[in-house]
């Protein structure tokens, strides 16, 4: 995944932590290279909310909790709601 040089910061959920909320910086448009059932490689281009969302999504395939304080990436902050 590749992220573009233009961020913006969000407040932003996870159902891992239910009911807080944290400040995430985030790129405006991602990048994500993806391989189909039949092998084929698939490049895809998400902007703006969805680019938020999927960038969500793979930091929990890397282990990543944009919340919680041991794995939060740098610039965040999280808050009780």
């Amino acid at each position: 995944m590749e992220g573009s040089s233009e961020t913006e910061e969000q407040y932003e959920g996870c159902l891992s932590f239910f009911d807080v909320r944290g400040l995430v910086r985030r790129p405006l448009t991602i990048v994500v290279e993806t391989t189909t059932l039949d092998g084929a490689t698939v490049t895809t281009v998400y902007g703006r909310g969805l680019a938020r969302l999927i960038h969500h999504e793979i930091d929990h395939l890397d282990g990543i909790l944009c919340l919680a304080p041991h794995t939060r990436r740098p610039g965040t902050d999280s808050r009780p709601l």
